[in-house]
């Protein structure tokens, strides 16, 4: 067993919070989403596709999503993956972006995303340097280790100043 850490602020204050630096493992993976959705969609860096609102995301699914700016929304999810993962390849991101097939009166099955939408956010994270590629993978760069850290300290200082 460890001595307890030794320090003057208490664990859950805002100072401690501050003091260690907030990351993305820190935050509510909704609240940081949407949060980065939104820088993301401000700031322009990724552009959407003309074919976007066309595309399905995944071929078990009937329609394309509701939502205009899910675009934005899938392409910070995946940058979260990106960071919480060693390496995320578009194999493994279609698995974890995947949901249940509907078979009618047998049993639902786990069904794929697709990959080629999973690929071109990918490609268009790394023309950002939030991502890179390395080995068999993406993994985070330095620069998009610093921007998300910095959004989830955002979404921190905006749920304490709520509260």
């Amino acid at each position: 067993s460890r001595p307890p850490r030794a320090t003057h602020f208490r664990e859950d204050s805002v100072q401690a919070k501050m003091a260690r630096g907030v990351t993305v493992k820190d935050v509510p993976a909704h609240d940081f989403i949407v949060a980065y959705a939104a820088f993301l969609k401000k700031s322009g860096k990724i552009q959407i596709p003309e074919w976007a609102d066309l595309v399905k995301t995944a071929p078990h699914k009937e329609l394309s999503p509701l939502d205009k700016d899910w675009y934005y929304v899938r392409a910070a999810a995946i940058a979260r993956q990106v960071y919480l993962r060693k390496t995320a390849g578009v194999g493994g991101l279609r698995e974890h972006f995947g949901s249940r097939k509907r078979c009618g009166v047998a049993r639902n099955k786990h069904a794929i995303s697709s990959g080629g939408l999973l690929r071109k956010i990918l490609q268009q994270l790394e023309s950002i340097d939030v991502v890179k590629t390395a080995g068999k993978g993406r993994v985070i760069t330095q620069q998009g280790q610093r921007d998300l850290d910095r959004i989830a300290g955002t979404v921190v200082a905006a749920t304490e100043a709520s509260e």
